[in-house]
């Protein structure tokens, strides 16, 4: 009986640590998109990449497709996002990398350039988005998208922790931009 209590004991433990290792989910969902590639791990692992966050992907109002190949540098363009199978296959440290790649997609699509001139101001950096053989980090856009991927989803496990990032004013400033975005959009401003 004693050994039976103790094994009971000891799978209770280790379900508790197991969970503790997972990462924590978000509330939001997760966009719409569809793959060009990737193994269905890979692609799940893009999936739980978003849900992980609280941010609203589904604002997103194009279908997005996501390339999934081995050794491409992650990036993205209007409609379109590159991510390395290889960083994919690294399991959650891959989270803040997809949901950067997507936040490009909330720029294209739903900022306005007086919202990105505000971006501009609160992110400390002088030009949005341009080609340069300077740092990327430097640049508006890959701010953006780092404090968006950062903001919705504040975990150790994201590796894209920008210097200086406050996640509660950051999900104020850029929920407050889409909003003000989607509704002079719609017409109700």
């Amino acid at each position: 009986m004693a050994a039976r209590r103790n094994l009971q004991l000891l799978v209770l433990a280790l379900l508790v640590v197991a969970a503790m290792l997972v990462p924590s989910v978000g509330r939001a969902t997760g966009g719409r998109y569809a793959f060009a590639g990737g193994t269905p791990r890979q692609q799940a692992e893009v999936a739980r990449a978003l849900a992980a966050s609280s941010f609203d992907w589904d604002i997103v109002p194009a279908r997005v497709t996501i390339h999934i190949q081995r050794g491409v540098l992650s990036h993205a363009t209007p409609g379109e996002i590159w991510l390395d199978a290889n960083l994919l296959d690294a399991g959650p440290v891959a989270w803040g990398v997809v949901q950067h790649e997507y936040a490009h997609q909330v720029d294209f699509f739903l900022l306005t350039s007086s919202a990105r001139a505000q971006l501009l101001r609160q992110l400390g950096a002088t030009v949005w988005c341009a080609h340069t053989d300077g740092r990327r980090d430097q640049l508006g856009c890959e701010r953006f998208a780092s404090a968006l991927a950062w903001a919705f989803w504040p975990s150790a496990d994201n590796c894209m922790r920008p210097e200086g990032a406050r996640p509660a004013r950051i999900r104020t400033l850029v929920s407050g931009l889409i909003e003000t975005n989607t509704r002079r959009a719609e017409g109700d401003l």
